[in-house]
């Protein structure tokens, strides 16, 4: 829905309106087919159904589901339900140990998309045939919502699937609606541009409109989200952090697009939280800085309290336990300022393009060429899921891959000749950025590339990337390789 008032919502003090039928969670849960597919809200760790998937995993009935998310979600769905074997099919994105094993083993079928593109497959049948919705919201009424802690694809999930469950959980403030703002979008070919001029402006309204018919199920609940937990930055993170300020100090003076307003986005995680800390080292002089990405985290909020940004955009409240009650504690104060939205809108190619944003993500390692792979290990065991890094380092005119330049205490380079799994090209981002330095990649051909990323790796592995660099240069070629050498590297390390 376009721009609007916000719901009509129960009365203050209430989060159900009048007329609906509350029912405990395994009464809800018995509403779910036992090989169907179910579409679950949460993104970035929160804002995910806690008491339905828990009731679903240990309802004792045979399953085999396709669950499908916006983003992470908590162990109700990534770990109770693999454990449970309720789980056949999962996509697009996971985090917990137990989901990767299932995955890992092959006993489970997993599908990662970049998250730009889920709400449109899902919608209009690229992805799956959904039946049921399990979504968290605050409040509730006969044909609306108003989600909790994050909205990623959520009013996708709502709109394609048959049937809708909401867990209203009273452990999230009902004041989230004032930093929702829900766009959806027509279908093609009717569609319109996202008429969103402003990174942190509003086009929406805090609600997700549905069907009467398809509400099945309310369910309270008062269960905290499972949120990040973030580490204290390392040694390796400051170091990182320090080389990237140092690029985007260099780069705002230089470039025409950062000349008035400098959009960034950082991958969610620990150390996209702890280079956050080191925007504070950024000269920005009078230029406006804002957010225009996934997720909020920790890190934000300080530059919103220091004053050191104007606004953030996002789809996910990715905080600590801390960080949420610092948030809740002063929403009305954080809503002039933060704007939660739907994934598609988010994480839109458009926007990105028209806003300029500078985009940091990670990845598991990088090659000499520049191709990134952000979700497998040893180009087979999956981490997570591509997530939104793909959206953002496309579609950014300065896309930034940020890593260690090694992993295993040192002893496998992130650094090698040929990445065996690929997630994003060496066309994808401009800039990679590790401990040791800024390889900046624009205008470079591919052996001028392998040149200046040989400097960004660890010092103990540099002799072996030259001596690959060379004798592959020998055989020739505009992207020149040794394919018996490079995959060796990967081999003798798995080993």
């Amino acid at each position: 829905m376009g721009v609007g008032d916000g719901p009509v919502e129960a009365p203050e003090g209430e989060r159900i309106a009048d007329g609906l039928t509350v029912v405990d969670p395994a009464e809800a849960a018995a509403e779910v087919g036992p090989e169907e597919t179910v579409l679950v809200s949460g993104f970035g760790g929160v804002g995910y159904p806690k008491a339905v998937p828990e009731a679903l995993a240990a309802d004792g009935r045979a399953k085999a589901l396709t669950v499908v998310s916006g983003g992470g979600v908590g162990d109700e769905i990534d770990t109770q339900l693999f454990e449970s074997g309720s789980m056949a099919r999962r996509y697009p994105f996971q985090t917990k140990p137990a989901s990767r094993e299932a995955i890992n083993s092959g006993t489970v079928g997993f599908h990662d998309r970049h998250i730009s593109r889920v709400a449109d497959e899902l919608r209009y049948g690229g992805l799956v045939d959904a039946d049921t919705a399990i979504v968290e919201a605050v409040s509730v009424g006969e044909d609306w919502l108003v989600p909790s802690t994050s909205i990623g694809n959520t009013p996708a999930f709502v709109e394609a699937a048959d049937r809708l469950i909401v867990e209203v959980n009273a452990a999230q403030p009902r004041s989230l609606s004032a930093v929702h703002d829900v766009y959806t979008r027509k279908k093609p070919p009717q569609r319109e541009p996202i008429p969103l001029v402003d990174p942190v402006g509003r086009i929406g309204s805090p609600e997700i409109g549905f069907a009467p018919s398809k509400l099945v199920a309310v369910v309270e609940t008062d269960r905290p989200d499972d949120p990040y937990t973030f580490r204290e930055p390392t040694g390796i993170d400051r170091e990182i952090a320090a080389h990237l300020a140092s690029f985007l100090s260099a780069e705002i003076e230089r470039n025409p697009l950062l000349g008035a307003r400098v959009p960034l986005q950082f991958g969610v995680g620990s150390t996209g939280n702890a280079l956050l800390e080191a925007l504070s080292a950024v000269e920005f002089g009078d230029r406006e800085v804002v957010y225009f990405g996934e997720v909020i985290q920790d890190g934000l909020l300080d530059m919103l309290d220091a004053g050191a940004l104007a606004g953030a955009s996002a789809t996910s409240l990715a905080l600590s336990a801390d960080g949420q009650e610092r948030f809740f504690a002063s929403i009305e104060r954080y809503a002039e300022e933060v704007v939660l939205r739907p994934a598609d809108v988010s994480n839109a190619p458009g926007l990105i393009d028209r806003f300029g944003v500078v985009g940091v993500n990670s990845a598991v390692e990088v090659d000499l060429y520049g191709n990134a792979n952000a979700t497998h290990v040893g180009g087979t065991h999956v981490v997570n899921g591509i997530g939104g890094g793909g959206d953002f380092n496309r579609n950014c005119p300065i896309g930034i891959v940020a890593l260690p330049s090694t992993a295993a205490g040192g002893e496998i380079s992130r650094v090698v000749p040929m990445v065996p799994h690929v997630d994003h090209t060496e066309h994808d981002h401009s800039v990679v950025v590790t401990e040791h330095g800024v390889a900046d990649l624009r205008g470079l051909s591919p052996r001028e590339r392998a040149v200046a990323l040989v400097e960004v790796a660890d010092p103990a592995f540099r002799g072996d990337l030259r001596a690959y660099r060379e004798r592959a240069e020998r055989g020739g070629g505009n992207v020149p390789h040794d394919l018996e050498t490079a995959l060796s590297w990967h081999v003798e390390w798995g080993e």
